[in-house]
């Protein structure tokens, strides 16, 4: 049973959501505020974090900052709508995936569900189950332990930015459109105004770094989507 550690200051919120959680079948654990966040993010044995941004004593930024440097738990940030710059600066900083206040409850148990099958690694294609390396240009990934390697070197990635560099490296050598990319990795179309895969992708860019001739080894055409390279 895969377990949920909720940190968000609203009690009313976390108790419904606790409720709705475990009628789903997850093991779920409530905590008010970021400091607290923390220490039961790096504690517990914890499927995904469930986190807030505007908390008391620590934002969920800072809280985040702080999981990150210690932890890989997937962690989802609940973000206040419209308010893009958190999103943005969330995903930048390790987050797997937001979803943006008011919610549907049902809405956020997909989310949670889509970010544990991509950390279990029940996502891959069927033909490349047999197959469990898969290789393109510099870049290996091992697709059971989710483990990626570059230029000989282990390349350390978040767990959406494994699952967005395992669909380009699918595709390696070819355009790919943001929508099927959306498709691929996160099982549903690219909402409008989301930016989730421009964000990742540029943290996956930094890591990589550059090729002889100073481009990003993921290129990207304005408008239609995005391509690795492989040489």
């Amino acid at each position: 049973m895969s377990k949920v550690l909720i940190v968000d200051d609203d009690v009313d919120l976390t108790v419904m959501l606790s409720q709705f959680l475990i009628r789903e079948g997850f093991q779920v654990h409530a905590v008010h505020d970021g400091e607290a966040g923390v220490a039961q993010a790096l504690g517990g044995d914890y499927s995904v974090v469930v986190m807030d941004i505007m908390m008391p004593r620590i934002s969920g930024i800072e809280a985040l900052r702080r999981i990150r440097s210690a932890s890989k738990v997937p962690v989802l940030m609940l973000t206040a709508r419209g308010d893009n710059i958190d999103r943005i600066v969330g995903l930048d900083m390790g987050a797997d995936d937001y979803v943006p206040k008011p919610f549907n409850p049902g809405e956020l148990v997909a989310r949670i569900r889509a970010i544990l099958r991509r950390v279990e690694g029940r996502d891959e294609a069927p033909a490349s189950r047999g197959a469990r390396v898969l290789e393109a240009g510099g870049l290996t990934l091992w697709l059971g332990s989710r483990r990626a390697q570059w230029q000989g070197q282990p390349l350390e990635l978040t767990g959406t930015e494994y699952t967005l560099l395992e669909v380009l490296a699918r595709h390696a050598g070819q355009l790919i459109s943001k929508q099927e990319i959306s498709v691929q990795a996160f099982g549903q179309p690219l909402g409008p105004f989301d930016r989730r895969i421009d964000v990742h992708i540029s943290s996956i860019r930094q890591k990589l770094g550059v090729r002889s001739d100073g481009q990003s080894w993921i290129q990207s055409v304005r408008g239609q989507g995005y391509q690795l390279l492989e040489d």
